[in-house]
């Protein structure tokens, strides 16, 4: 479900979705959403197994709004959303920007881009769709790269296993603060600020059995 705020399209808030503190920083928007979805490489799904909750951190894509995760056949996630019911689970995906450095050690804190996501999800079966899902998982990465690879094989098939998530209770908290330091604590005589946290992508380096030239998708690294 979704609504629009302030003529932008949002997802609908829910008592799940809604933090409890800070809650300037939350967003319900799409477009904010997506963007933090499509900027990351790890997700952590989280579910209940044995009566114990579980986190597994694995890979992901979004096509739309849904968002397909990746597994294994024999995993317990994939074991427990096989059936018509599905498995409850909640998704989490989170950016780190910056460290924040203030001059008390309480107000120390990180700059970051999160989304959480909660529903029920469901083994894809369908085998169109699974194309469609292991070829954003693939390229969720790298774009474009599904078409300059070897398609999997039955037998690999077989192996592999992907949930899907339809992205409906979500919603995004983000921080892009300064240290922002006590007034009491202004003249202290120690360091504050920001150190910037990126993620860097180095050159592509071919392995040895590989003779091709480097494909254009890989020459547009970093993205």
């Amino acid at each position: 479900m979704s609504d629009t705020t302030e003529g932008s399209p949002s997802y609908s808030r829910t008592p799940r979705t809604t933090p409890t503190r800070y809650k300037d920083r939350a967003t319900w928007e799409q477009e904010a959403i997506h963007a933090i979805l499509d900027s990351a490489y790890i997700c952590h799904l989280g579910f209940v197994a044995d009566g114990a909750p579980v986190v597994l951190p694995t890979i992901y894509a979004r096509v739309g709004s849904r968002l397909y995760v990746h597994g294994s056949t024999g995993s317990r996630p994939m074991r427990g959303a096989s059936g018509e019911q599905g498995m409850p689970v909640c998704v989490t995906v989170t950016q780190v920007d910056a460290l924040v450095l203030t001059k008390s050690a309480f107000n120390h804190s990180v700059n970051f881009r999160s989304v959480v996501a909660h529903g029920t999800a469901y083994q894809v079966t369908d085998p169109e769709e699974l194309d469609v899902a292991l070829a954003a998982l693939v390229d969720h990465a790298v774009p474009g790269r599904s078409a300059e690879v070897r398609p999997a094989n039955p037998k690999e098939l077989a192996a592999t296993a992907v949930l899907r998530l339809e992205l409906d209770e979500v919603s995004a908290k983000t921080r892009e603060d300064g240290a922002d330091d006590d007034p009491e604590d202004v003249d202290l005589p120690y360091w504050s600020g920001l150190i910037p946290v990126t993620t860097v992508h180095g050159t592509p380096e071919p392995h040895p059995g590989t003779t091709v030239p480097l494909p254009a998708h890989l020459r547009r690294y970093p993205r």
